[in-house]
């Protein structure tokens, strides 16, 4: 289906960005041109005990992306807690779900939260992708493609704190019904090998 199809949905995208702003924690949001102020959005985060510093909106072709800066309103600092970082994704599906109903056809949450279901389910074993390189002496680039379910970023950041391997930071990045994460970590002080 094309963009100027009546029916086209278009691909709704949550990226959660831990590198680009010392201060805060960058999230981008973006559904075609379907967005509004995502005023409940915003109440959601400062619900989940999140302050937004800051928040820009940009369109480039028929893709309007928001963006917003937040922090913890408690310490006034950018969002560490792995926990917190997946509560902030599911908020966001949560409320694309509720206000874009139409979104659940292209977000692996909307199989069991949606109106419509998903046609194209990913396969979890032929989808997932690991790749690992250096990213300075220190440290390594850990890049994970797989099919999306909530939980997910705590499964991930659990096996690694299992067996030692220290996350730094993070990007977050769903897709639809993938999620495309990066973490800068390191083993003992050092990259992995």
């Amino acid at each position: 289906k094309s963009e100027q199809d009546a029916d086209y949905i278009p691909m709704p995208m949550v990226l959660i960005d831990q590198d680009s702003d010392s201060e805060a924690t960058l999230v981008q949001v973006s559904f075609g041109d379907r967005l509004g102020a995502l005023i409940d959005t915003m109440k959601a985060l400062k619900d989940l005990g999140l302050d937004v510093a800051k928040g820009t909106v940009t369109t480039e072709g028929s893709v309007t992306q928001t963006k917003f800066f937040i922090t913890r309103l408690a310490t006034g600092r950018k969002v560490e807690d792995p926990d917190l970082l997946e509560r902030i994704r599911l908020t966001i599906i949560n409320n694309l779900l509720k206000y874009h109903p139409e979104s659940s056809e292209r977000l692996a949450m909307g199989e069991a939260f949606g109106i419509k279901a998903p046609e194209k389910k990913l396969d979890v074993d032929i989808a997932t992708h690991i790749n690992v390189k250096d990213d300075g002496p220190k440290r390594s680039l850990l890049s994970i493609e797989t099919a999306d379910r909530p939980g997910l970023l705590l499964e991930i950041v659990k096996i690694m704190a299992d067996v030692n391997i220290s996350v730094e930071s993070a990007e977050i990045d769903t897709e639809g019904l993938v999620a495309k994460d990066k973490f800068h970590v390191s083993y003992r002080g050092a990259a992995l090998n």
